[in-house]
């Protein structure tokens, strides 16, 4: 991915030399045509094109804000009510992911998302386990997790 990425700023600097005009439209001019020939030679790179991880990662952070708005909203619903009545709890999410950045980075996804905490990591990196202020069905919180931050992790790093 960060050979294509050079090879697109070579290709937009190449183009503004060719051009001999050094203005930011010109670099954008030949950073597309840049984009169009590493798309048309994608087959002869080891890794896929790396615009597709671009939005991936563009998908994730959406995807985490929209979390962290509805989990912060549904901490608030909790704290607001005037009875106290929430089920907080612990529970393992068995993960797929493998390497130490994808499982530190889902650990930070669901730490950094209101009303959840990462306690501890299993020893082969297979189990998280979560720490939940109100959760009524452990199963339903580790599908929703595996649904969207793990399956969003995946696309980014495979």
């Amino acid at each position: 991915m960060a050979f294509q990425i050079l090879l697109n700023f070579f290709l937009a600097f190449v183009w503004m030399f060719l051009s001999v005009s050094f203005t930011a439209q010109t670099f954008l001019i030949g950073y597309i045509l840049g984009l169009i020939v590493i798309f048309a030679f994608r087959r002869f790179f080891s890794t896929r094109f790396y615009l597709n991880r671009v939005t991936a990662v563009i998908k994730l952070l959406i995807m985490f804000i929209k979390e962290l708005i509805m989990a912060n909203i549904s901490v608030l619903k909790v704290v607001i009510r005037p009875k106290l009545d929430f089920k907080p709890g612990i529970f393992a999410l068995p993960t797929e992911l493998k390497t130490d950045w994808e499982i530190t980075l889902l650990a930070n996804l669901i730490t950094l998302t209101p009303g959840t905490l990462v306690v501890d990591v299993s020893y082969d990196n297979k189990i998280l386990y979560i720490h939940a202020i109100d959760i009524a069905d452990a199963d339903e919180a580790i599908d929703e997790i595996k649904n969207s931050f793990e399956k969003a992790i995946m696309e980014v790093s495979r």
